[in-house]
C-alpha cells in the first residue's frame, strides 16, 4: 500500500582539488577496488616505461577519505599528505596530528601525473586503462558504472548492476514483477484531493530481454494537481532508445493516448517526473474517468512496449 492510502491492482493483460582537470570530485573507490588488488600499474614515459607497485598508489590514496588524491596535493611538515578537500576540513594532521601548513607535495603531484590506472569500474567490466588526470571524466560517464536503485518510494541509496537491482527491487521493496509487453492496470485512490506524497508501488515489466519501470503518481503542477504515467528504461540511454511506449486511459467515449521512448533510470526518477516526459492527466479529467460520484480515483492504465526498427 502507498503513501496517501493508494492501492494498485493488476487487471490484466500483461578552486578545488579538481580544478586543475575541471572535473567533480568522486565518491571513495569501491571496497573491492581494483586499485587495493592490483599488483602494478604503468608510469607513462620513457621507451620502455617502468613499473609500480602497489604502494604507489596507496601513497595516492588520501587517508582521510580514502580517494586518489589528484592535485593539489598536500602535506604536513612531516610529509603526511592528504587531498584539498579534506585539508579544508581538518586543522592537524590525521597521521601525526602535527598542525597543518600550507604546503604542496610537488613531488607526489608529478608522480601522479605520471600513473596509467585502471578504471575504478573494473570490477564491473570496464577493461579500459587511462592516464590519471584523466581517469575521472571517464568514470563520469562509463557505462559499467552501478546504476541508482529506480524506486521512488523511499530515499535508496543502493546501487548495482541492472541483476542486482532486480533482485533489490523484488526482495527488498516488493516490487511487483511482470513478463510481457502489454499491461492493463487500474489505479485507485479513495481521497484523490490528497496528491502529497501520492506515489503508488513501482512495476517492474520483463520484456525483450530487458526490463521498464512504470510509476504513477500524483504531484502539482504549480497549484494544478495532477497524475502522471511514464516509463524508465533499466539501462543506459543507448539502449532506452531502441524501444517506444504507449499508455492511454480514457472512459465515456474519450481517451488521452501517450507515445514517448522510455527514459534511462540514469536519469534520476524526479527528473523524468519534473520534465514531464509522459502521460499527464489533470485531475478533473482522471475524475471524469473515473466516473461515479467523482470522489473517488479509479484510472485504467493500458501501455505496450515495442522494439524500434534498426
Amino acid at each position: 500500500m502507498a503513501p496517501g492510502g493508494s492501492s494498485y491492482q493488476d487487471i490484466g493483460d500483461s578552486h578545488n582539488a579538481y580544478a586543475d582537470y575541471g572535473i567533480a570530485p568522486e565518491n571513495a573507490e569501491p571496497k573491492s577496488s581494483p586499485f587495493r588488488k592490483s599488483t602494478a600499474v604503468n608510469i607513462i614515459g620513457g621507451n620502455h616505461g617502468t613499473r609500480s607497485n602497489t604502494a604507489v598508489h596507496e601513497l595516492l590514496e588520501c587517508p582521510i577519505c580514502m580517494n586518489l588524491m589528484y592535485p593539489p596535493i598536500h602535506q604536513c611538515p612531516n610529509g603526511h599528505t592528504l587531498c584539498l578537500k579534506c585539508k579544508t576540513k581538518v586543522h592537524v594532521c590525521p597521521i601525526c596530528r602535527h598542525e597543518l601548513g600550507n604546503i604542496r607535495c610537488l613531488a607526489l603531484e608529478k608522480i601522479a601525473e605520471s600513473l596509467e590506472l585502471p578504471c575504478r569500474y573494473q570490477i564491473f567490466g570496464c577493461q579500459d586503462i587511462f592516464a590519471y588526470h584523466s581517469r575521472l571524466r571517464h568514470e563520469q560517464n562509463c557505462r559499467f558504472r552501478p546504476y541508482n536503485c529506480p524506486y521512488a518510494g523511499s530515499e535508496c541509496t543502493v546501487t548495482g548492476d541492472i541483476q542486482s537491482l532486480v533482485a533489490h527491487l523484488k526482495n527488498d521493496h516488493k516490487v511487483d514483477m511482470h513478463d510481457g509487453c502489454t499491461f492493463n492496470h487500474r489505479y485507485v485512490k479513495a481521497n484523490p484531493q490528497d496528491v502529497e506524497n501520492a506515489t503508488w508501488m513501482l512495476t517492474v515489466f520483463n520484456c525483450f530481454g530487458h526490463q521498464f519501470c512504470l510509476h504513477f503518481e500524483a504531484f502539482n503542477v504549480g497549484v494544478a494537481p495532477v497524475y502522471m504515467a511514464f516509463l524508465r528504461f533499466m539501462g543506459d540511454d543507448d539502449d532506452a532508445k531502441k524501444f517506444s511506449y504507449s499508455l492511454e486511459v480514457g472512459g465515456f467515449g474519450r481517451k488521452l493516448i501517450w507515445q514517448g521512448v522510455p527514459r534511462s533510470i540514469r536519469d534520476s526518477h524526479k527528473t523524468v517526473r519534473d520534465s514531464l516526459d509522459g502521460l499527464l492527466i489533470q485531475r478533473s479529467m482522471a475524475l471524469f474517468f473515473s466516473g461515479g460520484d467523482r470522489k473517488e480515483l479509479k484510472l485504467k492504465v493500458a501501455g505496450r512496449i515495442w522494439r524500434e526498427p534498426l
